[in-house]
């Protein structure tokens, strides 16, 4: 027999009664019951209960086993009776009558408890994240995700894509972010960064004539933790075509996302592809962002011309001022008791809202705070405007352009959530095309790019030329999932003339251009061909498929928000002979200086 275990502990079925085996694995449980003494053993694959008889040598030693400590087992396997089987447990139909017991392995006291669903800090967690990742749901995560990149790995392959691995050492690139340096021992005083994406040397690649690249990428950004990303580093699948459209793009991506998401969907529905398109400018109008969850089937809608000159002062005098009106429709709101109004209310003033006001129509009349001056014809048309039927109420906000769909966003989920409208059975995707090529700083005046400056001008080089910046859009989307944007994506710009000219009009001299993306710049001087890509976020993806509202319960061993590894404590202070080597030197400010300075 093999020296720790001939099955695995969530193998064994009620054909395996009568077998001698030898299982090994983690004491995840313990129950003493006077002359039996039970032992749920765990591994990687399940969990097998194990029972000990008084008479047996090994009592003993069951006694005194700690939770979480190693141990092999020898013993027989026994069909256990209708009444003591467990149907939560895969091997809830048997039980190892146990022979034989060696300890591998003893546990210390722990700091957190394995076979418990109780909350932890998240210091806790992070510092004995080993431990933390022993619990079957994180188990689970963990195993989905390998299986995830697992999947979308050969549905890349089938796709025609080939896997290509790009530097990790590189220069600073244009992303956006804060990069994470590297000092070079070699060239003293210069540095190597890590890379933010994997974005210049993809476009290298369909330079160089491969044609379909991918890769589950490692990706480094020096930015602040959020609930859906990762301080320090991430993973995508980055991916980048040569001679296609923006339609081709997406006609080899859609089916692996879709093909993935309903693969681990555990019966929630997906959206099948070709997933919708909707434009920048649309989104930002009805639904309040550019990452728009389509669960929530509100749409919101601009009612400025219903206030206009209408009675209601507040708002006719901001929209004379340049201001919009947006609606943001509650159905069946109208039959909700005051309070639920109050409490939208005093949630907006929260937010630093001046609050919301809302009107309801029921029973062929209006009601409401703002109802009153509003004439009969304008009460119709915002009814036609906003789609009202009778029974529904509606939520207004008035600001400038940019803050007002901001706030009506933020309230078009608020309302989708109290009035339970937001479909938790299903993965709604869709693509935001036409994003603005440039925008405009609203304190300075000055023009610069709106996202990626690297993208292709919808218009070419004639647009850049001809047309106000401030119009011009971009062969730019995002894929949007569930209201969680899964990743950016372009048709770029492998024109040097059109690059110079879109960099120009941001400022950018053709020498500034050269200087600081002379790599890109150079090799396209040497034929490039029209190419796209984009890089989905494999933690989000997984994110969602676990249903966990934080990326860390996705990734194995996580930073905490201060982008610190309490687990092998990084960052770390560096010996001054090692700083030395690098012709380094470390000057803290006085209250940042740690003990060892």
């Amino acid at each position: 027999m093999h020296s720790y275990r001939s099955h695995t502990c969530g193998q064994l079925r009620k054909k395996d009664a009568g077998q001698t085996v030898r299982l090994s694995g983690w004491v995840h449980r313990k129950r003493d019951h006077g002359n039996l003494l039970f032992i749920d053993l765990r591994d990687h694959h399940g969990l097998t209960q194990c029972v000990v008889d008084i008479d047996s040598a090994s009592f003993k030693i069951a006694e005194g086993l700690r939770n979480e400590s190693v141990i092999r087992i020898d013993g027989k396997v026994i069909e256990r009776t209708t009444e003591t089987t467990n149907p939560k447990m895969d091997t809830g139909d048997i039980e190892i009558q146990v022979t034989e017991i060696e300890v591998l392995s003893i546990a210390d006291t722990l700091p957190l408890q394995v076979n418990s669903d109780a909350d932890f800090p998240e210091e806790t967690r992070l510092r004995y994240r080993f431990l933390d990742l022993r619990k079957e749901k994180l188990h689970k995560n963990i195993v989905l995700r390998s299986n995830v990149i697992a999947s979308l790995r050969r549905r890349m392959i089938d796709q025609g894509f080939t896997e290509f691995q790009t530097p990790i050492l590189t220069a600073s690139s244009p992303e956006g972010a804060r990069d994470f340096l590297v000092p070079s021992r070699l060239n003293p005083g210069t540095f190597y960064a890590l890379p933010q994406a994997p974005q210049m040397f993809k476009q290298l690649l369909m330079v160089a004539g491969f044609d379909r690249y991918f890769q589950i990428a490692p990706c480094f950004r020096d930015e602040d933790a959020r609930a859906d990303r990762s301080p320090g580093e991430f993973y995508q699948l980055d991916f980048e075509m040569s001679f296609v459209t923006q339609e081709d793009v997406f006609a080899a991506i859609e089916p692996v996302l879709h093909g993935v998401f309903e693969e681990f969907a555990n019966g929630k529905s997906v959206t099948p592809y070709p997933f919708p398109r909707i434009s920048f400018d649309d989104s930002m109008l009805k639904y309040g962002n550019d990452k728009p969850d389509l669960r929530n089937p509100i749409e919101i809608c601009d009612v400025s011309e219903i206030f206009l000159g209408s009675d209601f002062a507040i708002f006719s005098n901001l929209v004379s001022q340049g201001a919009v009106v947006r609606a943001i429709p509650a159905p069946g709101a109208a039959a909700q008791a005051r309070s639920f109004f109050d409490k939208l209310n005093d949630w907006a003033r929260g937010l630093g809202m001046p609050g919301l006001g809302y009107i309801t129509f029921s029973e062929g009349t209006a009601k409401g705070p703002i109802a009153k001056f509003l004439n009969d014809d304008r009460l119709k048309k915002l009814q036609e405007m906003a789609n009202l039927k009778d029974g529904d109420s509606v939520f207004f906000v008035c600001d400038k352009v940019k803050t007002a769909a901001k706030n009506a966003g933020f309230a078009r989920t608020k309302i989708g959530q109290e009035l339970g409208l937001i479909s938790e059975n299903t993965f709604n995707f869709c693509w935001i095309v036409d994003f603005p090529m440039y925008e405009q700083d609203e304190d300075t005046g000055k023009i610069d790019f709106s996202h990626n400056p690297f993208s292709m001008p919808q218009g070419g080089m004639d647009a850049l030329l001809n047309q106000d910046p401030l119009t011009i859009k971009a062969f730019q989307y995002d894929i949007v999932c569930n209201g969680i944007e899964l990743s950016s994506g372009a048709i770029r710009n492998h024109l040097p003339e059109v690059m110079y000219k879109a960099f120009e009009i941001v400022g950018y001299k053709p020498e500034d251009v050269e200087k600081r993306f002379g790599g890109l710049l150079n090799a396209f001087k040497f034929g490039a061909p029209p190419h796209g890509g984009s890089a989905p976020g494999v933690d989000r993806i997984v994110m969602l498929l676990a249903d966990e509202p934080n990326i860390r319960e996705v990734i194995a061993f996580p930073m905490n928000q201060q982008a610190q590894d309490l687990m092998m404590g990084a960052p770390s202070v560096v010996e001054k002979d090692r700083l030395k080597e690098l012709c380094l030197d470390i000057r803290l400010p006085l209250k940042a200086a740690p003990a060892a300075c």
